[in-house]
């Protein structure tokens, strides 16, 4: 096994001689032998465990065991608590994600602090084999079926070249101790059912399907490069920013051959699986309004595009300006100045809105739209409702979430970045102008 993994190592210029490698431990077998492997072969090794607190007894006993082993071998350690549980929940994210974000952020916080040049992994064949399936029956694409990558920005995976098998005869050959997870012979994790069901079953059908996954992986890696390359190319002419949103022209989309595949790469990073990715497709013919949800994202299919936009938690309660001299937090930008009406010109601009100042009586209300509200738009001499001035415009669903209306006592003067109310219009008898000029870019003009 040595001999393999430093010809892997060299091959894939994973580690220079000499090397500083923060070395992820958990004390069981696979990485006590990657840290054993590496300190004696004259690399720097500072020990790295995570303690996810997530076994009770057995998880302050893997940390005694680190502990003492690094002291026993004269190794630096560092060691950190993960209330994962907790974190999970808050994040709203399965035990294994959140376990894993945290660990690979707080090891590169170590890789900075001891200025090392890489994060080593003890993940080994059969972790390779079991992430292809596991991804296989999540359905992540391409991307996922490429098997782990010995080197994934600043993260080595020495141990790639060898098997399960092949750590344990390492370990029993240097007569090594190591802990044994107990959850690893139980079928509560995905991870598990693969390793203890599906692939005994499998192994059934193809003793050698090992390695054949191992080879399918890398042939789909090879081809994923040149996949992936064609993909950038087409997001830079199908994903447009607007308004901090993200689009997605439709019938753009449905002039390639292969629009649902290229939706699936477009949307996979925001979240969406390809079950819901599915669902997208077949409402791309479909009406206007349908909303779609990954973790953190929110998708909207309009009449000619997709808009993807953030989640948001946003307060939805009044606010309330008292005067145009008070600063008032807000999700954009709002600035107030009064100004003599002497040669003002109103300007053409949609995000300044003018009106005269002896008819705004402060303090004003910014707040959401709601039914039933009317006013009266400039230039007109009757009342509109709301509702119906936006299906006039043909607003989409999010543009009518997003309208926002400031009023005067309860009267509205300003459909937020739209439109005036002509009640409260500059006339030749205005003196005092108030101009508010609106910014939905920034919270601060």
């Amino acid at each position: 096994m040595q001999s393999k993994i430093k010809q892997f190592i060299y091959i894939r210029n994973l580690l220079q001689p000499n090397s500083k490698v923060i070395v992820g431990i958990s004390g069981g077998a696979d990485s006590v032998a990657l840290l054993h492997f590496l300190t004696k072969e004259g690399y720097k090794c500072i020990a790295a465990h995570c303690n996810f607190h997530l076994r009770g007894e057995e998880s302050n006993r893997d940390e005694q065991f680190v502990r003492d082993l690094c002291r026993q071998w004269n190794l630096p350690l560092e060691v950190i608590d993960f209330h994962t549980e907790e974190i999970a929940a808050e994040q709203k994210v399965s035990i294994e994600m959140a376990a894993r974000e945290l660990r690979y952020q707080w090891f590169e916080e170590l890789r900075i602090k001891y200025e090392a040049e890489v994060i080593a992994i003890a993940h080994h064949k059969d972790d390779s084999v079991e992430t292809f399936l596991l991804n296989l029956i999540r359905g992540t694409g391409i991307r996922g079926l490429s098997g782990m990558k010995p080197v994934n920005g600043k993260i080595i995976r020495p141990l790639l070249c060898v098997s399960r098998q092949e750590v344990e005869e390492y370990i029993g050959q240097n007569n090594l101790s190591f802990v044994h997870d107990s959850t690893n012979s139980e079928t509560l994790y995905t991870r598990n059912k693969i390793r203890l069901e599906v692939l005994p079953l499998l192994q059934e059908l193809n003793p050698s399907i090992k390695e054949t996954i191992i080879q399918t992986s890398g042939y789909l890696n090879d081809t994923a490069e040149v996949y992936f390359s064609e993909i950038e190319k087409q997001k830079k002419n199908l994903l447009h920013s607007v308004s901090r949103k993200t689009c997605i022209s439709i019938p753009e989309l449905k002039k390639y051959p292969f629009a649902q595949t290229i939706l699936f790469e477009l949307l996979s990073p925001f979240g969406f699986n390809s079950t819901v990715c599915a669902e997208i497709f077949e409402s791309l013919d479909g009406l206007s309004g349908k909303q779609f949800f990954s973790t953190e994202y929110r998708l909207i299919k309009d009449r000619e595009k997709l808009i993807i936009d953030k989640k948001k938690e946003e307060n939805e309660d009044s606010i309330i300006i008292p005067s145009p001299e008070e600063k008032v937090k807000l999700s954009f930008a709002l600035n107030f100045n009064i100004i003599p009406a002497a040669n003002f010109s109103i300007p053409k601009d949609k995000e300044i809105g003018c009106f005269d100042a002896d008819k705004v009586k402060f303090p004003l209300t910014l707040r959401k739209w709601e039914t039933g509200d009317r006013f009266v738009p400039f230039g007109m001499k009757g009342s509109k409702k709301l509702s119906d001035y936006f299906s006039n415009l043909k607003y989409s669903l999010l543009q009518k979430e997003e309208a926002r209306v400031l009023c005067s006592g309860d009267k509205i003067i300003w459909l937020i970045g739209e439109r005036t109310d002509n009640r409260f219009r500059i006339d030749e008898q205005t003196t005092k102008i108030l101009v508010i000029q609106y910014n939905a870019n920034s919270t601060d003009l």
